[in-house]
């Protein structure tokens, strides 16, 4: 293929979510609200933990900083989403394309290694609670949110270094409604298979190490909480845990089923189902989860109506 005509597509069409007009308004609704709730309820949980000195403790440092990369994750797929329904063009430069899929990555990988260090603090604060102000401190807490946005950063860095190689010259139409690494590998006129393989490497070893980190400190819980003869605290245990379990289920859940399954060549409207659920509809269950099933949250909340009323 001459250079000429790998050098002319420096635009992508994203062909988004339906082509159907009757859907599309009540699509655009649906995820503006969604979105709107995420923002709020996100950087209100942020607000609260930030106001309250009582939540300036490791647990919720990590919540905090969960609410920030789901609220980063949003707003980098959400708006350009909105907007495409109604764009006459739903044209994206490649070096938008490129920025947009770096933002991604970051924020989606950094809250895998969030995921994994929130399960871990609950297994101290469960497994060890006597030393469990010794253990995780706050500065063994700082450490870990640098690692997770550090690693976040560095994977997402490797991926946009592979995506950078491929050359587009075929077509331009992205099926999906933002940049994602493997519609562009669908649509790629640069052998992708090295990228596959990348992909496959890391992003796999990021989620077998996140996901073996969460089931073996959870799975010590379990024994932990088997092993206690009160029933108070077997009810704490689950509480404290339990909606970091089904934070944890509903991510992963969406992530395996997109990345660790072999790669298709052909476009899959499953991937794109998979996309919105972990792109849009976690980042506003999250805080829910949260804010629902942790009192201290709750207490917080209230006093600080109370004050603002």
């Amino acid at each position: 293929m001459g250079t000429e005509n790998t050098t002319l597509l420096t635009q992508f069409v994203l062909t988004g979510l339906t082509h159907l007009p009757k859907w599309k308004i009540p699509l655009f609704l649906l995820f503006l609200v969604i979105y709107l709730i995420t923002i709020v309820g996100n950087l209100g949980l942020i607000t609260l933990i930030w106001n309250d000195p009582g939540l300036h403790i490791p647990m919720y440092l990590f919540l905090g900083n969960l609410a920030f990369v789901d609220t980063w994750l949003s707003s980098t797929v959400t708006p350009k989403m909105l907007q495409d329904f109604f764009a006459q063009s739903k044209l994206i430069s490649l070096s938008g394309c490129m920025i947009q899929f770096f933002s991604f990555a970051v924020s989606a990988t950094t809250e895998c290694f969030l995921l994994a260090a929130m399960a871990y603090d609950r297994y101290v604060a469960i497994c060890k609670p006597l030393f469990y102000p010794v253990i995780m401190t706050n500065k063994l807490c700082i450490c870990l949110l640098i690692l997770s946005f550090v690693g976040g950063f560095i994977h997402a860095l490797i991926h946009e270094g592979f995506l950078l190689r491929l050359t587009f010259c075929s077509s331009n139409k992205i099926h999906h409604f933002y940049c994602d690494v493997m519609p562009l590998l669908k649509i790629s006129c640069t052998d992708p298979s090295l990228n596959y393989l990348m992909l496959f490497i890391f992003s796999g070893s990021i989620q077998v190490f996140t996901i073996t980190t969460i089931l073996v400190s959870y799975t010590l819980v379990l024994f932990s909480i088997l092993n206690q003869k009160s029933i108070k605290g077997i009810k704490k245990a689950f509480s404290t845990c339990g909606a970091h379990l089904l934070s944890v289920s509903l991510y992963y859940g969406s992530l395996l089923f997109m990345y660790v399954r072999p790669a298709s060549p052909q476009v899959d409207d499953n991937d794109m189902m998979d996309s919105v659920f972990y792109t849009v509809i976690i980042p506003v269950l999250n805080p829910i989860i949260y804010s629902l099933r942790n009192k201290q949250v709750k207490n917080s909340l209230e006093k600080f109506l109370k004050r603002n009323a």
